[in-house]
């Protein structure tokens, strides 16, 4: 009996077949596909959020400048600013007080006994669903709009 060949010992060695790097033209679509599906549920979700850390800034400011008012009052015995109306101005207008505003926090209907806070939407706040937030001596919240209810904007 001969020895076996050297070919005949060896398995017969293939070379792996090799594909062309890189991705074809339907895995490529089914990924975009989903990153649109999913930065259609995100971005939506993410901006509403935005809006309502912002929501909650301007309605802080609201609170401090009532503080602010209550502070004064029991100063002056009024809520008549006269000289400090520049300082509650220079204070409280613009939210955040630097960078772009989202918000002007105006007074409106001060008396000696009384007045009204207002946190005006600007900037990318503008169209708000909750439109202005008010906040007066009494502590009465309010907002402008028409399509939410003061629990909503307000957070209770």
């Amino acid at each position: 009996m001969r020895p076996p060949l050297l070919t005949e010992r060896l398995p017969a060695m293939r070379l792996p077949v090799r594909r062309d790097a890189g991705f074809t033209l339907v895995e490529l679509i089914v990924t975009v596909a989903i990153v649109g599906i999913l930065a259609a549920v995100a971005v939506p979700s993410y901006t509403e959020y935005v809006r309502r850390a912002n929501r909650a800034e301007a309605r802080s400011a609201l609170v401090d400048a009532a503080s602010w008012m209550e502070r004064h009052y029991g100063e002056s015995n009024t809520f008549l600013l006269g000289n400090a109306d520049q300082v509650f101005s220079t204070r409280y207008y613009n939210v955040p007080a630097s960078g772009s505003a989202r918000y002007h926090i105006s007074l409106s209907s001060v008396t000696a006994s009384s007045y009204t806070l207002t946190a005006t939407p600007t900037g990318s706040m503008t169209g708000d669903a909750c439109g202005n937030f008010t906040l007066d001596s009494y502590g009465v919240k309010g907002i402008s709009s028409t399509a939410r209810t003061v629990n909503d904007c307000w957070g209770h």
